[in-house]
């Protein structure tokens, strides 16, 4: 069943992607759509990334040391630091407060 669903969605997201090249440019077109196409894929990863912070395993509410390496990117990202220095940053925060009994 587990492969049965993962192909299923291959074939889902080859098919979305088709129908991108087929979607007429005039759907797209015009400046309030273009910044709505383009904000799109930023406000479904902020969700994303708010959702696997702040969301434990039973729905609730959960502040641990996720939030705290999110803060640190989000710092680092402020500075203009490099992406793997962002992920390797929040990842350490996140390490070393998880070592020190923070979450």
């Amino acid at each position: 069943m587990t492969w049965a669903t993962v192909l299923a969605a291959g074939v889902l997201a080859y098919a979305l992607k088709l129908a991108g090249y087929v979607v007429p440019a005039s759907w797209v077109e015009g400046e309030r759509r273009s910044r709505v196409v383009t904000l799109l894929p930023v406000a479904l990863l902020s969700g994303l990334v708010a959702v696997q912070t702040l969301v434990g395993d039973g729905g609730g509410l959960v502040l641990d040391a996720r939030l705290v390496a999110l803060g640190a990117a989000v710092v680092l990202l402020v500075l203009r630091a490099n992406f793997l220095v962002v992920v390797a940053g929040a990842a350490l925060v996140a390490g070393l407060l998880r070592a020190a009994g923070g979450g």
